[in-house]
């Protein structure tokens, strides 16, 4: 039930909407197409995003004050607990905030990870009867990068990519974490993109090509967070 769901609202929608596409643009580039469909889908759910991205930040100005009451409480956990929660309410933050909205994009996510993956091994069932089905689709990308292939450049920038985004988030006031805060942060900010290199040097080229858009609208998003909502002074 869950798996037909899927299909008919999210992944056959994204999937014909590609096709659709590819049979407009000019010359064909289905890496124009990922590009496009992209930021297309980035701008729908742009306003979800957002509200994460500004939770996020919002949560990174409120360290010092948590970790100040992560020294005043550390021998009453429950006095901790309830003196965060005050601190919580008192900014108007839910610390879930940036997690929610995530989770009810991950669908979408998913499902154009999926398509995009097919449609580059031109595996299009599932189109729609008005939507034409391109007898080949190319995968070459402006004439130079075949996205059916992996390419260690893409995963490469995919992986700086992700670094700048994690790098942008880094609470300025990291030195006061506390170490598990602290290692958290340091796994984020270097650890995973280099997981991220790994995967994406070993995937077709399109998927790291999508990763790249998609994480540079996220940096995009957040310089006009941090720039709109400065990190206030202490």
């Amino acid at each position: 039930m869950l798996s037909t769901l899927y299909s008919d609202i999210i992944y056959r929608p994204l999937l014909n909407l590609l096709v659709f596409f590819y049979n407009i643009f000019p010359g064909h580039d289905i890496g124009l197409v990922i590009v496009f469909l992209t930021i297309l889908i980035r701008l729908i759910l742009a306003p979800s995003f957002h509200k994460s991205l500004k939770s996020q930040k919002a949560m990174n100005d409120l360290q010092p004050k948590l970790n100040d009451l992560r020294e005043k409480y550390k021998n009453d956990k429950e006095g901790q607990a309830k003196a965060m929660m005050d601190l919580y309410k008192e900014h108007k933050i839910n610390p879930l905030g940036s997690c929610l909205p995530l989770l009810l994009q991950l669908p979408v996510l998913i499902a154009l990870y999926q398509v995009f993956n097919k449609a580059l091994n031109n595996h299009l069932s599932g189109l729609y009867s008005f939507v034409h089905q391109p007898e080949f689709i190319n995968p070459k990308f402006l004439g130079l990068v075949d996205l059916s292939k992996p390419s260690l450049a893409f995963g490469i920038v995919a992986g700086l990519a992700q670094f700048w985004q994690s790098k942008m988030m880094m609470p300025n006031a990291s030195g006061q974490q506390d170490t598990t805060a602290k290692a958290m942060q340091l796994q984020t900010t270097y650890v995973l993109p280099v997981i991220s290199v790994i995967i994406a040097i070993k995937l077709p080229a399109g998927l790291p090509l999508y990763w790249i858009v998609t994480t540079l609208f996220a940096v995009a998003q957040q310089y006009y967070i941090i720039k709109k909502h400065p990190q206030p002074k202490n």
